[in-house]
């Protein structure tokens, strides 16, 4: 079998087996390590249970390869503008491969080209203030209008705040949903989401098809923030929903921003709680935002290029870091103690040399020379 065919029907795979009910991420992970390709299409469900699936995901996974009709789905995908990217294919977006569970599949609308941009996330309450909704307007634009694509939610609120400030700029926004991509959730926002199909980009790891189902939201937060080399917080409850996006930024040591807001507001104790206890960065205008990325405006300038040249040369903090990892793997703490740079410089220099496929990203912060 050609090259080209073993990798498209490698894709075809993952895409008929993430589409399967009662199939999830860390089952298709076992099928991608044992890695018999050519031979799947046939497994009975005994020949599936030998990798560790359950007898209900053996039987379903041989009835959807056995069922399996790529041309249709495609024609039925194309037939409603979605596009389909899967782990496999050069157009993922690189910095969603060095998260914990990147997921297998995506179901695009919109602007595609988007996707290779350098993007920050600007995330908060459903139910924002004035002071809220006017800095996240202000915020987004500015960002925006810098060249910088702005991702968020599409929820009520500052997600859709943030999307509307982000169209009148350059940079454009991408919406990443918890629902399906065809499926506009809050239905009071078909008007936005009409405007982000044709100007912006929406973005969905839920099957077509799929019920809603909250536990959806958590997962596509990890999207948000691994899209983004820095998420914004922007008015949020002790407990919101925003703060699950601020902790898995963290987690992937990408940079976290929060709007400090009056002490007496409940929509700011989450905010506040962050700068006070997590260690993000108080911000009250774009600039605070950008001066934590020196290398930003040179990445800005090549924005157009899917991925950077393959000979692009290393920055002396980057060849700092890469020289410490040839040695040996190391971890975030491990590469601040031995190069002296301060977090917020190291973390941005790390994405740098991810996005430059220098190194890539393992489970529990640890990092290793690609």
């Amino acid at each position: 079998m050609k090259k080209h065919d073993q990798e498209g029907l490698n894709r075809d795979i993952i895409i008929a087996l993430h589409e399967t009910a009662g199939i999830g991420w860390h089952t298709i992970r076992k099928v991608v390590e044992y890695g018999d390709w050519p031979s799947y299409i046939r497994y009975e469900p005994d020949a599936w249970r030998t990798l560790g699936l359950r007898p209900e995901q053996a039987a379903a996974a041989a009835r959807s390869l056995r069922l399996l009709d790529m041309k249709e789905h495609e024609a039925r995908m194309s037939k409603l503008g979605i596009t389909v990217i899967t782990r496999f294919d050069s157009g993922y977006p690189e910095l969603l491969r060095y998260i914990p569970q990147p997921p297998w599949v995506l179901y695009a609308i919109g602007r595609l080209e988007l996707l290779p941009s350098v993007c920050i996330s600007i995330v908060g309450t459903r139910g924002p203030t004035a002071y809220g909704r006017k800095i996240a307007s202000e915020l987004s634009e500015g960002l925006s209008k810098r060249c910088i694509t702005v991702v968020s939610g599409l929820a009520r609120g500052i997600d859709s705040v943030a999307h509307e400030g982000a169209l009148r700029g350059e940079g454009g926004t991408i919406a990443v949903l918890g629902t399906p991509v065809n499926v506009i959730y809050p239905p009071e926002n078909r008007g936005l989401y009409r405007t982000l199909a044709a100007q912006g980009l929406i973005l969905s790891e839920v099957p077509l098809g799929t019920a809603f189902h909250p536990g959806h939201f958590p997962l596509r937060n990890r999207i948000i923030a691994g899209l983004s080399i820095g998420t914004v917080v922007v008015e949020a409850a002790e407990k919101s929903g925003s703060l699950i996006t601020a902790d898995q930024a963290l987690e992937m040591n990408r940079e976290v921003f929060a709007v400090p807001g009056p002490i007496s507001s409940p929509k700011s104790a989450g905010t506040n709680k962050l700068i006070r206890e997590s260690g993000a960065k108080l911000i009250s205008n774009v600039e605070h935002i950008t001066e934590e990325f020196i290398w930003l405006p040179a990445r800005l300038e090549t924005k157009p290029e899917a991925e950077p040249p393959a000979d692009e040369p290393l920055t002396g903090e980057e060849e700092l870091l890469y020289r410490l990892l040839l040695d040996q793997p190391r971890s975030t703490d491990e590469l601040h103690e031995l190069s002296s740079l301060p977090f917020g410089l190291l973390h941005s220099v790390l994405i740098n040399l991810s996005i430059k496929r220098k190194i890539e990203q393992q489970p529990g912060s640890i990092y290793r020379v690609t």
